[in-house]
């Protein structure tokens, strides 16, 4: 059982502190040194650091709402674990595009940089796959106690999934050697979380979103 955690806010904005001051040093001694070629806008690099930080963000908005529809000491660790972390991450994706001195936001539709591009982009504020919609967040906010904690397992399975992917196309294509490790990390992290939440749904009598 996972102990219940408090502070979120605090907690989220100290670690966005310190990940902000290793930022420049990790980028700089792992990229390669002056030598290596720096990612342009449309690289795969700048691409899924871009996407990723968005894709993170609905993870860190779901995992907050959760926090705020049930007791559930389980539910609110393993949320708590996923906006700590993707927060985290997503302050360390945002500095290396500072870093790079490439535009945080594109006008290349979201995954272009993995070649799917506009067939990547959902309905309903779903930017990439396995984000949630407007609608699914709407739901998840008007629900409490286990229907919410379903619905926020399901549609963080769903999402995980969706990073998976992207991440996986990131160890394949990226070049910049910590970006490429930290996507991996994604990799095994969310693949673990989402065999958790596989039984946390079933305790719970339901099964992940198909």
């Amino acid at each position: 059982m996972r102990r219940r955690h408090t502070g979120w806010a605090v907690g989220a904005a100290a670690a966005l502190l310190v990940t902000g001051g290793a930022i420049a040093y990790t980028a700089v001694e792992d990229s390669g040194g002056p030598s290596t070629r720096t990612p342009d806008t449309r690289s795969a690099d700048a691409g899924f650091a871009r996407d990723m930080a968005v894709h993170h963000q609905q993870a860190v908005e779901m995992s907050y709402i959760i926090r705020d529809r049930t007791e559930n000491r389980e539910v609110r660790g393993l949320a708590y674990d996923i906006a700590q972390t993707q927060a985290n991450q997503r302050g360390m994706m945002l500095g290396w595009l500072d870093l790079w001195g490439v535009p945080k936001v594109s006008a290349e539709p979201p995954m272009s940089w993995m070649g799917m591009g506009d067939a990547a982009t959902g309905k309903d504020g779903a930017l990439m796959p396995g984000m949630a919609t407007h609608t699914d967040l709407d739901k998840l906010r008007s629900l409490s106690g286990k229907q919410a904690e379903i619905l926020y397992l399901q549609l963080m399975t769903a999402h995980h999934k969706g990073g998976v992917h992207m991440a996986e196309g990131c160890v394949a294509t990226c070049e910049v050697e910590a970006e490429k490790r930290l996507a991996q990390g994604m990799v095994e992290a969310q693949r673990s979380e989402i065999e958790l939440m596989a039984g946390m749904l079933k305790e719970r009598g339901a099964q992940p979103i198909s």
